[in-house]
Order: C-alpha cells, then structure tokens, then sequence
C-alpha cells in the first residue's frame, strides 16, 4: 500500500518549506517519495521551487487546471493511480492553499485508490503569528483544514512573539467552534511550535505517530462560492524594485479586493531569475536558477479592473481557486 500524506495550509503558510524537508527526511529513511501538486491553476510557482529535489528517490508531479471542480477532481485521482503503479511507496499531496480537504478522504476511499492507497498523515502549517483580521471564508477554511490534521505545525516561530502563540491557537480553536467541529488543538498536545531549522528526527517520529483524525463539522462554502480567485499575468515587464514597489501598494488598495498573496517570477539580466512571495506582512525575494515569466495575485474578490494596471502583461487571465 502507498502511504499519501496531505499538507495542508492557508495561502503563504509554509507548505513548500515544509515539504522540502518533510520529503527529505522521508528519503533518508530509504522510502521512494513523490510530491503531488494539486492546484487548480495551469501554472504552479510551488513546483518550479521544489524542482531541484528531483532524485531517484524523489519525484515531483503536478495536477493541470481543470475546466471545473469536477473535471479537476478525475484528474487528481487518474494522477494518484498512475503515482502508485510507477512504485512511489510514499505520496506528499500539496494542495493550493484553498482546497477542499473532504475531496482528500473522499478519493482516498474510492475504488481503486482504496486497494491502493492508505492515508498517512494530515499535516496543517499555520502562521505562528496568524492575521488578526479574517473574513468568514477564511476562518471556515483554516478551520476545515485543520479539523482532520494529526499535527498542527506552526511556521516562521522564530520571527514570532512568544506571546502571540497562544492567541493562534486559540483564533484556530475559535474558527473550529465556529464550523461546528469539537476538534481542539493546545501547544502542549498536538501542535509542533519550533525554528524549523531545529526539527529533529523526533519531531517527525511524533507526526507519523499522530498520524490523523476524522472530526465532523458543517459545510458553509463550496468549490464554487468560496470568493477566493486568482489572476495571472505573463510576460510581466518590471524591474525588481519597479515589482517589490507595486506589490506594495497592491496590498494597501482598498479597490483592488482583499489581497492574500502576490508570488512569481522575474528573469535577470544575466540570466538567473528572482522569485518573488509577498504577503500583506511583507515581500520575499529568493534566487533561483530557473523560473517562468509570470505573476499570480490571490485573493478574496479580486477586482481585475483595479489590479490589472498594476502589472503591464501581454496576457492575464483568472481562475477559481
């Protein structure tokens, strides 16, 4: 049987950090991994970051966009039967940050994948310092992401007040009581608060022993009314700071909508790229060796009129999340 493990996390969380090392350590144990991309885009900034993890041990698939929920759905699960009959013995599922995570445990118990698979662990990545300001949508999908999570794993601890911690929790148990669900988390029992830097072999020995939990709760939003979107621009011509500049401003524009996150690529002149991860707190930069000319905005009713000026684009196009 393949083990699949489900990460899960809200946009920018830390879910392709966190499978980097996750997916390391599973091939240091001898196990054959596959990392599965399941968005809903037809362009996935996640796996071109990942790409240098591709091994013998390591393999690294992706699901294309769908015309539809539906449609996306049957290809999700044709990927997951050709990932077990290719000899994978370990299968790490990373989401988009807006998923649907019934669709998960529906698929994992549909014949054949229910002779072929079993399900490992069901990882949630929450911000150590989460966002003090949510809508609905989005409490109902931190909550519903983790409701069925065997560990709760905190990111970026170390920039994070200690103080703060607490309240996180207690924001994620709140969004829980809210959607109906009796799961609980504490600090002390299910959740995982440390630099991931320092993670030790016995971190990942306790995830694999929490394993994951089936915990009920109500269904308020679907596929299709959840308000979430994404735009993409291609071809984008801007310089670094002309970029860092605009996303800046992107961010604090009342007319844009609600703005999650902004990530891409930008070529360099000498031929390198800079990839960029900006949320509301702040933007990243980091060099890679390859990219894709293009630009992804995320967010909760987007509007294309306000943002589309912000990003000189040959080609944009949306897509529901």
């Amino acid at each position: 049987m393949v083990k699949a493990d489900l990460i899960t996390g809200f946009l920018g969380a830390g879910k392709t950090t966190f499978i980097r090392k996750y997916a390391l350590r599973l091939a240091s144990l001898g196990h054959r991994v596959c990392i599965l991309e399941n968005d809903y885009g037809a362009i996935n900034v996640d796996m071109m970051l990942l790409s240098d993890l591709k091994s013998d041990r390591i393999g690294l698939e992706m699901v294309a966009g769908g015309c539809d929920y539906d449609c996306h759905r049957r290809r999700f699960k044709t990927k997951l039967i050709t990932m077990a009959m290719l000899g994978y013995d370990r299968v790490i599922i990373e989401p988009s940050g807006i998923f649907d995570v019934d669709e998960f445990f529906d698929l994992m118990h549909e014949d054949p994948l229910d002779s072929r698979y079993e399900i490992g662990n069901v990882i949630t990545i929450v911000k150590a310092e989460g966002e003090r300001e949510t809508s609905p949508e989005t409490d109902y999908l931190l909550a519903s992401q983790a409701a069925q999570a065997g560990t709760v794993v905190l990111s970026h601890v170390q920039e994070a007040d200690p103080a703060a911690l607490p309240e996180t929790i207690a924001h994620l148990n709140r969004a829980l009581e809210g959607i109906g669900c009796r799961r609980r988390f504490s600090l002390e029992e299910n959740v995982l608060s440390k630099d991931w830097e320092h993670l030790t072999p016995e971190d990942f020995e306790a995830i694999e022993r929490r394993g994951y939990t089936e915990a009920a709760f109500e269904k308020r939003f679907s596929m299709d009314d959840n308000g979430f979107t994404s735009l993409f621009y291609m071809d984008v011509d801007l310089t670094e700071g002309e970029l860092k500049e605009r996303i800046r401003k992107l961010f604090a524009d009342p007319s844009a909508g609600v703005v999650r996150r902004v990530k891409g690529f930008l070529p360099r002149t000498d031929g390198s790229w800079a990839e960029f991860n900006a949320t509301p707190e702040g933007t990243q930069v980091q060099d890679l060796k390859e990219g894709q000319r293009v630009i992804i905005v995320i967010g909760e009713h987007l509007r294309t009129e306000a943002i589309d000026p912000y990003f000189p684009s040959q080609y944009s196009t949306s897509h529901w999340r």
